[in-house]
């Protein structure tokens, strides 16, 4: 129910669309105000599935096909972005410029992106979700030789770490890979 005078969780649901708005604007500049929906898909998508460890569940992004699946997205709708901006002839030209020379470093840079944007996000998410688990087996093993039967140390302990590595880390990895996004979009299209 979408009212003239918002009210409730309309409110809010404008600020985040305004703030997604106005961050796709300030990085991506004026031409670039279609990318909103996508980025805030983006934005909402993972740090949904980046958070899903602060309830005990392995996040999603720690498993490559999911990290690799998101950047290739990003891949196609950064190119296809680019060659609907400049045309075929002039993108393909892009890739020997500033001389001829570069065309194999700038076909390696451009393939690498999806990589470099999926390896920072597996790897980051995965070593956050290692770690969190390091802690709650270690100090279940701390209980378990001080025969306390039962898990002491694991009620209040990991929960700074968990917090840290699972909300922080979650949302800086959703961060990242949005505004790298947004930054080889921009600069492929104008490129």
């Amino acid at each position: 129910r979408i009212n003239e005078i918002p009210k409730g969780k309309q409110v809010w649901a404008e600020y985040i669309v305004e703030k997604i708005d106005g961050m796709v604007k300030e990085n991506m500049g004026r031409g670039f105000e279609k990318f909103t929906p996508y980025i805030g898909t983006l934005i909402i998508y993972l740090l949904f599935l980046n958070l899903t460890g602060i309830v005990g569940f392995k996040p999603p992004t720690s498993d490559y096909s999911v990290a690799l699946g998101l950047a290739a997205i990003s891949f196609v709708v950064i190119h296809s972005t680019s060659i609907k901006k400049q045309g075929i002839g002039h993108y393909l030209v892009g890739y020997a410029k500033p001389y001829g020379f570069m065309l194999p470093l700038n076909i390696i840079e451009r393939v690498f992106q999806p990589i470099s944007l999926s390896l920072r996000l597996f790897g980051n998410i995965t070593a956050a979700y290692i770690l969190v688990g390091l802690i709650y087996d270690g100090l279940a093993s701390l209980s378990l030789s001080l025969n306390i039967g039962i898990p002491l140390f694991q009620t209040m302990i990991p929960i700074p770490f968990q917090l840290y590595f699972d909300l922080f880390d979650g949302a800086i990895q959703m961060f990242i890979f949005v505004m790298l996004t947004m930054i080889f979009t921009k600069v492929t299209a104008e490129h």
